[in-house]
């Protein structure tokens, strides 16, 4: 078997995966339930693979804080940013961004943090804008 997934560190994977559930269509592959700091959680959002695990400082699993977040983020295409973001304001995530419109891009965005120190950016693509039109928008607006 071959395949790619990202691994991250969260105090309680079982609570982090509760609130995942409610902001995006998460799919369950593996999820222990052990005492905290033993459990991990293995899930597909959009068909990436994610492999949460306790915090468990025996085994330097050290979790990030809102306070010393980390440096990776998760970037997610979502159909409905408005709707997407707004749950996860409501279930008590911080906005970094709110909805943003890039309308010469084609896209929205937004980003939060969640009360387990991890960013997440949102996309949203209304129109298919390729590199190079991109490119040259950026471009033209450094000459101006």
């Amino acid at each position: 078997m071959v395949g790619v997934e990202f691994d991250f560190v969260v105090k309680d994977s079982l609570q982090a995966l509760e609130l995942y559930e409610k902001i995006f269509e998460i799919e369950r592959v593996e999820v222990s339930n052990f005492p905290r700091g033993q459990n991990e959680a293995v899930f597909t959002l959009y068909g990436v693979r994610f492999h949460m695990l306790d915090e468990n400082p025996e085994f330097q699993l050290i979790a990030p804080t809102p306070e010393n977040p980390k440096t990776s983020w998760m970037n997610i295409a979502v159909p409905d940013i408005k709707k997407t973001y707004e749950k996860a304001m409501e279930l008590g995530c911080t906005e970094v961004q709110p909805v943003t419109e890039l309308g010469n891009y084609g896209v929205s965005n937004a980003i939060f943090m969640d009360p387990f120190g991890y960013i997440w950016m949102l996309h949203q693509i209304h129109k298919v804008v390729s590199h190079e039109e991109r490119l040259k928008m950026f471009e033209e607006k450094k000459e101006e």
